[in-house]
């Protein structure tokens, strides 16, 4: 909470000013405004992570509105203050994150202004992540290559490879390019006593196998200055002063004739070289052939880079989407993602002429939980109890937190009847299983449950659809409760 920015919007200037302080001994900028108007200037200013909202209720909707309607402020947090009879034992008013009921209880404001605070930090930190892998992403599109002698090999490198498949391309498109028998990719940092060949032409079979890089000077000089090598005569060269003297003591025959070795850095972690040799029978390579290899190297690392940037904005997406749709508390979706995947059904099922069940979830004298072990205990009673429901669905079924205790399942092709039976398993599962909750004891719950399906009677919206699941849901809470109603 240390840092993060909270507005206080209130009527009464006691409360507003008691929650800043409030939140302000937990470390946060917490500043209140009177009203909708003074909220908007600072909104305006200073956009904040979160907004505590304790207004009358027809203020509400028409401020989370205006708030929603801007996507400026699209991923501002917002918890609604609320009497008990009002939005906290019901759903959360449409727009708004989540609620907090009214006395307020120190805990439960501060634990739900933590959830949401966390929630925005973690979008915040995603966003930024996908701003960062763009600009990236975009420079690697801007990188041209003009050798026009180099365009067969830059074309197949370039494409939408893996690295170890732009290694292999690489060794084998160089070799062949610049007529050599031995090419291969090395892979290590300045220091690293072993290094691993992540490729070679001259067995195409090599994966990461590890060699000493004592015996490879050349490697050595490249990670550790950064710049290409090339010893033209390794039989001369002082740089092979003591490979040499280690081939005599091991009586062996000097092959190498040269050798360049051209480093590269994909990023902090991957680093390497590539390697070109040639035997005694075999020409000296030249100045021309490291630059040539050196264009080839720094295009099969944007390639790299640009792969790697591209999943990075692939998870990077699928993240947001995540915070998007995500209930914060249970982790299963929420209210928002709820209604636009019912809308998605019923239009599948008008179109394919098909049936779904959804079925509305309430536990029974959650309340009580509330009152008895705390707003905290009852968090975790909700987190478990989206956990089972996840665990009891089927892949193509859809589970959602409706608001406060309330909880929806969509069944895709699944008839009146069906919804039934397995509304009455998942019933009796909730009924026995143990919720823990910090105490000694277990608690044990029960839920009603309210179904409807499309089509049917009486249904041609998605707002008939929860009104028919609200009305039997009603019957099942009338009639004693821990049923199920159609």
């Amino acid at each position: 909470m240390t840092s993060s920015r909270v507005l206080v919007a209130g009527d009464d200037p006691i409360v507003r000013g008691t929650l800043c302080w409030l939140l302000r001994e937990q470390g946060c900028k917490a500043t209140a405004v009177a009203g909708a108007g003074d909220l908007f200037n600072a909104m305006a200013h200073a956009p904040p992570d979160l907004i505590v909202l304790d207004v009358h209720e027809e203020s509400t909707g028409p401020i989370i509105g205006r708030l929603r309607a801007e996507p400026r402020w699209s991923d501002v947090r917002v918890i609604v203050a609320a009497k008990r009879d009002g939005y906290a034992d019901d759903a959360v008013p449409h727009g708004a994150d989540d609620t907090v009921s009214k006395p307020y209880r120190v805990p439960e404001l501060l634990s739900r202004v933590r959830i949401q605070l966390r929630a925005a930090g973690q979008l915040r930190t995603a966003r930024s992540a996908l701003h960062d892998a763009t600009l990236e992403l975009e420079r690697a599109r801007e990188d041209a290559v003009s050798n026009r002698q180099l365009v067969d090999i830059l074309h197949e490198v370039t494409g939408e490879l893996s690295a170890p498949e732009i290694y292999r391309i690489l060794a084998r498109r160089v070799a062949r390019a610049l007529e050599l028998s031995h090419c291969s990719v090395v892979l290590g940092r300045a220091g690293d006593v072993t290094g691993v060949v992540a490729a070679a032409v001259e067995d195409p079979l090599v994966s990461d196998l590890e060699v000493r890089l004592d015996r490879y000077p050349e490697i050595i000089g490249a990670l550790e200055s950064g710049r290409p090598v090339l010893v033209q005569d390794a039989r001369l060269h002082p740089l092979f002063s003591g490979v040499r003297e280690m081939w005599a003591r091991e009586s062996r025959t000097v092959q190498t004739r040269s050798v360049a070795t051209i480093p590269f850095s994909i990023d902090r972690r991957r680093s390497g070289v590539l390697f070109l040799r040639t035997d005694r029978h075999e020409r000296d390579l030249t100045h021309d052939d490291v630059e040539f290899a050196d264009v080839v190297i720094r295009a099969a690392v944007a390639a790299i880079r640009r792969a790697q940037a591209l999943e990075m904005t692939r998870a990077d997406n699928r993240r947001l989407e995540e915070l998007a749709t995500t209930d914060p508390l249970t982790k299963v979706l929420n209210r928002r993602a709820l209604l636009d995947r019912l809308n998605s059904e019923v239009d599948r099922a008008r179109r394919f002429g098909s049936s779904f069940s959804l079925l509305l979830f309430d536990v029974d004298h959650f309340k009580q939980i509330n009152d008895t072990a705390g707003h905290l205990a009852g968090d975790m009673v909700l987190r478990t109890l989206g956990g089972l429901l996840e665990e009891a669905v089927r892949k193509v079924d859809i589970v959602a937190r409706y608001g406060g205790e309330e909880f929806v399942l969509i069944l895709p092709q699944t008839a009146p009847e069906g919804g039934v039976i397995f509304a009455e398993r998942l019933r009796e599962r909730i009924a026995a299983h143990p919720f823990h909750v910090g105490g000694e004891a277990p608690v044990h719950l029960t839920v009603s449950i309210g179904i409807a399906s499309f089509p049917s009677p009486r249904v041609a919206s998605t707002e008939d659809l929860f009104a028919r699941a609200d009305e039997a849901l009603y019957r099942a809470k009338s009639g004693g409760r821990n049923q199920v109603r159609t």
